[in-house]
């Protein structure tokens, strides 16, 4: 395993649970030499109060006290609100638990204070005592919409109210005209990777990457950019990865997933059960590790963190030996 003293900073993209469970497992290992840039796309407001979904996850997550059974929301978490909205006839469609609004109702108030999204995420973090720095993608508003049929749906009706039940034509991300990436993240050490986590490529990682400069940020730090890939055996670990890709005509594999990201990717991470693709993926130009992927334990999460280090680690020796040689894709 390697040691955090050995390590430099790591820069990580995530959203959603696979993402916030490989984060955790970084941030085990890295602390404070681990940044976690995630995706607000699925923010949105709600019953008078500003809910960012992802960036929730992956704080609660690395702060020890999200829900164990169901990755998202707050461990033994109580519903009396819930239960009351309904029978007011409110909209009870999108689930906030007793506890987790407590952190909807301080990250509004203090938007009426004139705090920004990265005041209040680092304020949460500091309050659950999360090591890792952890930065929306922006401070501005860009929306995830899900065209469907002629319809435009915000993301929270698609995921949540109609439980992804309707195809997907096409995504946009609604906002990213007039949006600029997180003005901190200019301020971040020279980091030694990029880790792209497990999340969906579609929806927690490509928002990210829409707004302006994400890419040429990425691409300009020359470092190995790792990703890994949230689809094993040809389906998803959890959430509509695999209904999207195949909506959207990519291949449901790990290979559809390298292909998603060539361009951008110097490796991929994929799942022991994937090595058979393995070699066509290496075709696009991307290098190849293939280790356990799924993470069903603490201890997964921390050996998967540990192999991506060290993956990376491999790559970076690699550029340095042939700086342009390990980018092929990219030419």
């Amino acid at each position: 395993m390697i040691s955090p003293a050995a390590e430099d900073h790591i820069i990580a993209l995530a959203g959603g649970v696979g993402g916030a469970k490989l984060a955790d497992g970084l941030s085990h290992l890295l602390g404070d030499r681990l940044t976690v840039v995630v995706n607000t796309g699925d923010d949105f407001e709600h019953l008078g109060f500003h809910i960012s979904p992802d960036l929730d996850t992956v704080t609660y997550t690395l702060g020890g006290v999200a829900n164990s059974q169901q990755g998202w929301g707050l461990e033994g978490e109580t519903w009396g609100f819930m239960e009351q909205l309904a029978r007011l006839g409110g909209p009870a469609w999108f689930k906030l638990g007793d506890r987790d609004l407590a952190t909807h109702a301080y990250r509004t108030n203090r938007f009426r204070e004139g705090a920004t999204l990265t005041d209040v995420t680092a304020e949460l973090s500091a309050a659950l005592g999360v090591a890792s720095r952890l930065l929306p993608m922006s401070d501005d508003p860009v929306r995830t919409v899900i065209h469907s049929g002629g319809r435009s749906i915000a993301f929270q009706e698609y995921f949540v109210r109609l439980a992804c039940g309707v195809p997907v034509d096409r995504i946009e991300f609604a906002g990213t005209a007039t949006a600029r990436l997180n003005p901190a993240i200019g301020t971040l050490p020279d980091p030694a990777a990029v880790i792209i986590c497990p999340s969906n490529p579609y929806l927690s990682i490509d928002p990210i990457l829409a707004v302006p400069g994400a890419r040429g940020w990425l691409k300009g730090l020359g470092v190995p950019i790792v990703v890994v890939s949230p689809i094993v055996g040809g389906a998803a670990i959890k959430g509509p990865a695999a209904k999207i890709m195949q909506e959207l005509d990519a291949p449901v594999s790990a290979l559809g997933v390298a292909a998603h990201y060539r361009g951008l990717a110097d490796g991929i991470v994929i799942d022991s059960r994937d090595e058979a693709l393995a070699e066509e993926i290496a075709a696009l130009g991307i290098a190849v590790h293939v280790v356990p992927t799924v993470m069903r334990s603490k201890a997964d999460r921390v050996d998967l963190a540990d192999g991506c280090l060290a993956f990376a680690r491999g790559l970076t020796r690699t550029l340095r030996a042939n700086p342009l040689g390990l980018r092929p894709n990219r030419l």
